[in-house]
């Protein structure tokens, strides 16, 4: 035994047999596993499912049975499988979130949206849905190949003669060696409208076919946001990506507030895991515009988003969590299935649907075939009854008197074999419905039947008519007016790229700045009115400085007499309880360095800096920013100087008063702008003075600043306009500055 076990013994290259062995699994995997029929959508497992739950007579009218039996016979007499991954099949099969057309009705827990488990197989039943018996109309009439089951105690067929479109109806997806697939579901009703347009115009473009079927319809809705030229583009080529958003909507709230709804999902996302995601973004601080988020859902979806405050922009909080959520999502189109030949292939949209139409043409012409022989067989019956009526007495005669009547009555009225039989096998009972008018009747119906097979059979236009006229009756069956026919998903235009600012993803508090005339700063919550604001409490021998109204993502700016610009973040500054701080200890400035001004930073705008000793320029605030807590040196100082005054450029002339309460005007185009340094001369003092305040206006505007004399003609600003770096002169009588 050992000699002969030996001499079997063959060298092989490890490569080589890996090679033959991984492709048979390859093959087996792509063919009997993965991907699905182009004819009528299904892989072998819900192929069998299906014919298995036939079997057992569970139709649409029938009572249902426990999945558990429908399981076994599948395992058992089709599919060598474990039975949880058929299970897992036949549950996804009832699931009206994960079907467009469920193939299976399911009574039990099925699993939900959420993406719990189905119940055990002991407990679930199921039968056949009308759907699925379209799909296998047509199985006892020939209308396709059967094949012998694995154990060859039974058949089971190749395909099944679907009438229904499964394939683009149902969408499949599967991940086999080398290749996958992933057709998303369609509408029936325009799915349809394609074909009839197909079988009209056969060179039909796939442009035109898209226009009449304009995209995808997932069972969960959603909004497909993609553009047309991107959609087909997809279906030309049998690949693509397409866009799905949640549906959402803003609900009114009281008091002005409001709270956005989500009511659809995207397909194939867990409701509960995406609730999970934006709950653990909103602990990350990742979505600063959202408050809460919470799931309100019954039957149908309901996710709550609340905002952070009444004043968040909603397409903004939107487009944080489209981009940051599974509340968008990607559908990769890839229509890679098999043919008619079993050959694996990307096909476009109009190769499917005239794959479907091709199979369609091969069941009708197989069916009118086998109904054909049923008619022959008949006709022949009813020609040797036609006999036996015309001929009954002698009949009786011949059974009753002769051992072998059979030959005898073939020879005597030249009857076939069938026909002899068929007169052999009638009851006597059957002898009073012998009525040649009945026989004839029906002979005349079978005849005009058959001629009109013949006719459907030798004619493709007949054939095409017909299954136009079958395409509409699903059409009908599943139309508009059913609950399946409506579309669930809404066709919309691809959004515009909305350009979400940093800042607007960042938590904003309404803060209200006060900072006394000592320098003692601190921030109160919210923005408070003038009545509140007079009510803010100061140290003794403390006042009221500076009131803003701003908010925590700002910036709050300082100028020092050192000439420096300090910034802090108004986030930073010490809540509204107490006093505050100094903001000299804040800023660690030195006992012989003033504050100058406190104001808000406006990127935006430009400043006028000046020195004690009259010198000063126009500098951006933007290059006034400082990056790190010893402050940007801006005003360079001369000996003995100090940084007196700061505006704001708002206007075309600037006024400068010194110590000795002269006032001079002159244009602001005569400052230069720099981002650092002493500057020019802006008015000249004599010995001692030393610059005292500045201001910008608007020349044409007159003065900003207000005085109790009513002749405009003496009191005209021109009347102190001058040129840089003069003395100026005295202010008429009651001037203020600012």
């Amino acid at each position: 035994m050992t000699a002969s076990f030996a001499a079997d013994i063959r060298p092989v290259d490890l490569k080589d047999a890996l090679g033959e062995r991984y492709l048979a699994y390859a093959l087996s995997t792509i063919m009997a596993r993965s991907l699905p029929d182009v004819r009528d959508g299904l892989k072998p497992v819900h192929r069998r499912l299906l014919w298995a739950m036939q079997q057992l007579k569970l139709d649409p009218a029938s009572g249902f049975k426990k999945c558990a039996r429908v399981v076994g016979d599948v395992i058992g007499k089709y599919h060598p499988h474990g039975d949880q991954s058929v299970y897992d099949a036949l549950v996804r099969l009832a699931q009206d979130f994960a079907q467009r057309y469920p193939l299976v009705d399911g009574q039990g827990n099925f699993g939900n949206i959420d993406g719990d488990n189905a119940a055990a197989m002991r407990y679930t039943e199921a039968r056949l849905t009308e759907v699925a018996a379209e799909l296998l109309r047509g199985l006892d009439e020939n209308a396709v190949d059967f094949r012998a089951t694995y154990d060859g105690e039974g058949e089971e067929p190749l395909v099944l003669p679907a009438a229904f479109p499964n394939l683009l109806a149902n969408g499949a997806a599967g991940i086999a060696v080398g290749m996958a697939t992933n057709v998303p579901p369609h509408n029936i009703v325009e799915i349809c409208n394609a074909l009839l347009h197909l079988i009209k115009t056969p060179n039909a473009r796939v442009a035109t076919l898209v226009d009449l079927m304009p995209g995808p319809d997932f069972p969960t809705g959603g909004l497909l946001v993609e553009s047309r030229e991107t959609l087909v583009a997809a279906y030309e080529s049998g690949r693509g990506s397409l866009r799905l958003r949640a549906k959402w909507a803003v609900e009114e709230l009281p008091r002005g507030m409001w709270q956005i709804v989500v009511t659809e999902i995207p397909y194939q996302v867990q409701k509960s895991k995406l609730i999970e995601k934006i709950a653990e973004l909103l602990h990350a601080k990742r979505l600063m515009l959202l408050a809460d988020v919470r799931d309100e859902s019954d039957e149908n979806v309901r996710v709550v988003l609340e905002p952070k405050t009444k004043l968040v922009d909603a397409k903004l909080l939107m487009e944080s969590l489209f981009r940051n959520t599974e509340l968008e999502t990607r559908f990769a189109l890839n229509m890679n299935v098999l043919d008619a030949t079993g050959t694996p292939r990307v096909m476009n949209l109009k190769e499917v649907l005239q794959a479907f139409l091709d199979h369609r043409q091969v069941v009708l012409q197989r069916r009118a075939a086998h109904r054909l022989d049923q008619i022959a067989r008949r006709l022949e019956i009813l020609g040797g009854l036609l006999v036996a009526y015309l001929n009954i007495d002698a009949v009786i005669k011949i059974i009753r008197n002769e051992d072998e009547p059979k030959p005898i009555m073939i020879k005597k009225w030249d009857l076939t074999e069938v026909q002899a039989e068929a007169i052999l096998n009638m009851r006597l009972r059957s002898l009073r419905k012998l009525e040649e008018f009945e026989i004839r009747k029906e002979n005349d119906a079978l005849t005009k039947e058959k001629k009109e097979l013949e006719s459907l059979l030798k004619s493709e236009d007949k054939r095409w008519a017909a299954i136009a006229e079958e395409v509409q009756g699903i059409k009908t069956k599943f139309g508009p007016r059913t609950p399946l026919g409506k579309r669930r998903t809404e066709v919309a235009d691809a959004p515009a790229d909305l350009v979400v600012p940093v800042d607007a993803l960042i938590e904003r508090e309404d803060l209200t700045v006060v900072c006394s005339d000592k320098g003692w700063v601190r921030a109160f919550k919210g923005h408070l009115d003038e009545t509140a604001a007079r009510e803010i409490r100061y140290k003794d021998g403390d006042k009221e400085g500076y009131v803003i109204r701003t908010q925590s993502t700002e910036k709050f700016m300082v100028f020092a007499t050192n000439g420096r610009f300090y910034t802090l973040g108004c986030d930073k500054l010490p809540r509204g309880r107490g006093d505050g701080e100094p903001l000299k200890v804040m800023l660690e400035l030195a006992n012989d360095v003033d504050v100058v001004n406190v104001f808000i930073h406006k990127p935006d705008r430009k400043l006028v800096v000046a020195s004690s000793d009259g010198r000063g320029f126009v500098v951006p605030e933007a290059a006034c920013v400082a990056q790190t807590r010893q402050g940007k040196q801006v005003l360079n100082l001369g000996d003995g100087s100090e940084a007196k005054a700061m505006c704001t450029v708002e206007g075309d002339t600037l006024a400068v008063q010194g110590s000795n309460k002269k006032l001079l005007l002159f244009p602001l185009v005569e400052l230069p702008e720099m981002e650092r340094g002493r500057g020019v001369i802006l008015q000249q003092y004599a010995k001692g003075g030393s610059l005292y305040q500045i201001r910008t206006f608007t020349m044409a505007k007159g003065w900003p600043m207000g005085f109790a004399r009513s002749d405009e003609r003496e009191n005209a600003p021109k009347n102190w306009l001058g040129k840089r770096a003069q003395a100026g002169l005295l202010p008429p009588k009651g001037f203020r500055f600012g």
